[in-house]
């Protein structure tokens, strides 16, 4: 495996010298060269050297090996800088781990590696897209991504319009945490596969465990203003009305995108409003901020959340928070009969970080079956063998739909607790706190309708 060590710039047989001077250069199209000469750029550019080395090294990594025969080279693009870095680089984490883990059981192929490549997009989709770019040129043929449905969407139409321009150099785009429904729906496509369950699987969950709670009557919506957090508010509304028509919901807000330093002002309508709960997708800083204000200030709620497991949110939720955040979850550490607790347990003790995002090891497990089984690393033959894929996963037996490339999987909601005892033997972060199943959803009991209309090569 390749990894962007964005912290130790002398790796890549490259000094910082070496480094900087490439900084300086200039050019209109080329995303690794891409710098601005101005005082305010080079001071802006100060402040993201860490990701202006990772884009470097990745540059360099790209034209000196990617064509290497001995392994199949997987490009993995997200924030590893900026409000949401701590998450994009745990993820990058995930990948490597998981890659090790498929190597040493004899790779793919035959015998040939994975190897990851970790792109930071600094959360821009216009970024993402221009990496992507330089990914192709490359000859690198398999693109995952997940931060993010803005760059999701980006992502997908731009593989697509490639593809369909280029059929000779094909990429697949694998997306492991993406969410918004659109994306296996009205924007699906046949080069876009999804390993995580969408927003509408995820609030169907969410809104039925909050329809059973009587004491719940009014709730707040609350999310980040762009695709993903939009999907939330609509399905929210939708699915809460039609479940429970006595429950009214007194906020519905949408905030600017990892740009809100302070929270309070916030959380102080979410208490005017007399909510008893709040659903959430906010992650990266915009959870661990929101978390910070409604602790300091005392607030009661439940939070049913969508990313309270990422790096960084557990230790911001800690003992105030115990008992008052609900996640949905596709796998956590103390699951029932948890067949990924030993590749947990090791994860913790090399990357002194949680694992906790399941579907990027799902994701790569059912790649490396695509190849063995068609025994190819073509990109087309691979899509074509994950469409309709079974596969025995750590939470039990999932499958990727055809109609829409989404993986149906079991989905849980667990609450942040005490831990100790059989129902939270691992915490979270070290925080001495875990999470604790309340349901399990089966798979079948997670299917929805979908309107994507797949245009196949």
């Amino acid at each position: 495996m390749w990894r962007i060590e964005s912290m130790n710039a002398g790796r890549g047989e490259s000094s910082e010298d070496d480094i900087l001077r490439m900084r300086d250069k200039e050019s209109d199209t080329n995303a690794c060269d891409r710098r601005g000469t101005s005082k305010s750029d080079q001071e802006e550019e100060t402040v993201n050297f860490k990701s202006t080395v990772a884009t470097v090294m990745a540059c360099l990594w790209l034209s000196a090996g990617a064509h290497a025969a001995d392994s199949v080279k997987i490009a993995h693009i997200d924030p590893m800088s900026g409000p949401f870095g701590l998450v994009g680089e745990s993820l990058a984490k995930h990948f490597d781990a998981t890659a090790e883990q498929i190597n040493a059981m004899g790779g793919v192929l035959g015998g040939m590696k994975f190897e990851i490549v970790h792109f930071d997009n600094k959360s821009s989709p216009q970024e993402s897209v221009l990496i992507l770019k330089q990914i192709i040129d490359s000859g690198i043929r398999f693109v995952t991504q997940g931060g993010g449905s803005n760059i999701a969407h980006a992502l997908s139409e731009a593989v697509a319009k490639h593809n369909s321009r280029n059929p000779d150099s094909s990429v697949l785009y694998l997306n492991f945490a993406a969410q918004d429904p659109a994306l296996t729906n009205d924007k699906c496509n046949f080069w876009h596969f999804r390993f995580d369950a969408h927003v509408d699987m995820k609030l169907d969950a969410i809104t039925s465990h909050i329809a059973r709670q009587k004491d719940i009557r009014k709730v707040y919506l609350f999310n980040q203003d762009y695709a993903f957090g939009q999907a939330i508010s609509k399905a929210a509304r939708e699915m809460l009305t039609r479940k429970r028509p006595d429950i009214e919901i007194v906020g519905d807000d949408l905030h600017p995108l990892g740009k809100v330093k302070d929270f309070s002002p916030y959380i102080a309508k979410i208490r005017a409003s007399g909510a008893q709960a709040v659903i959430t997708g906010n992650w990266g800083s915009d959870f661990t901020l929101l978390i910070k204000s409604s602790r300091d200030s005392g607030l009661g709620v439940i939070f049913y959340t969508l990313n309270a497991q990422n790096a960084g949110a557990p230790s911001s939720i800690g003992a105030a928070g115990a008992d008052h955040i609900k996640q949905v979850f596709t796998w956590h550490a103390n699951i029932a009969d948890n067949k990924a607790e030993k590749f947990a347990l090791d994860f913790r003790k090399k990357y002194n970080g949680d694992f906790y995002y399941n579907t990027a090891k799902t994701e790569l497990e059912m790649l490396a079956k695509a190849m063995n089984d068609t025994k190819s690393a073509d990109p087309l033959k691979v899509a074509r063998a994950l469409e309709g894929m079974k596969y025995q996963s750590d939470t039990g037996e999932v499958w990727m739909r055809a109609d829409d490339h989404q993986l149906m999987q079991p989905i849980y909601i667990a609450t942040f607790t005490k831990a100790g005892g059989k129902d939270v033997k691992i915490d979270a972060e070290g925080t001495g706190f875990g999470w604790k199943t309340d349901i399990r959803i089966e798979p079948a009991d997670t299917v929805m309708p979908t309107n994507c209309v797949m245009t196949r090569p």
